[in-house]
């Protein structure tokens, strides 16, 4: 007669598999609260900076747009209505700071 209780080495693979994917999902969560935060402190203008993480999100993250490619550029067309225009551009001005630095030159 066969038991019909599941075989112990089966649920403890289902369970480490479980446990792999909540640490991924916490590793994402904690990846999107530092680059939302970072967003919030250093790119922010002054005007706009006390906006909550939850703000911010719904406002520059959740937002619907259209992206236009042409042969050199790319064009993100927004509604008017979640950022301002002015305020988009303030934004991204400000993220392109961070930009790479140039290489350092050896002299020889």
């Amino acid at each position: 007669m066969e038991s019909s209780s599941p075989d112990p080495m089966e649920e403890n693979s289902a369970m480490v598999q479980v446990v792999r994917d909540n640490q991924v999902r916490l590793q994402l969560f904690a990846l999107a609260y530092n680059l939302g935060n970072f967003l919030r402190r250093l790119a922010l203008p002054r005007g706009v900076r006390h906006w909550s993480l939850t703000t911010l999100r719904d406002k520059l993250i959740k937002i619907g747009a259209k992206v236009a490619r042409h042969a050199r550029y790319v064009t993100f067309q927004l509604a008017e209505v979640a950022v301002p225009r002015d305020l988009f551009a303030a934004i991204l001005e400000r993220i392109q700071r961070f930009g790479v630095p140039p290489p350092l030159v050896q002299r020889a």
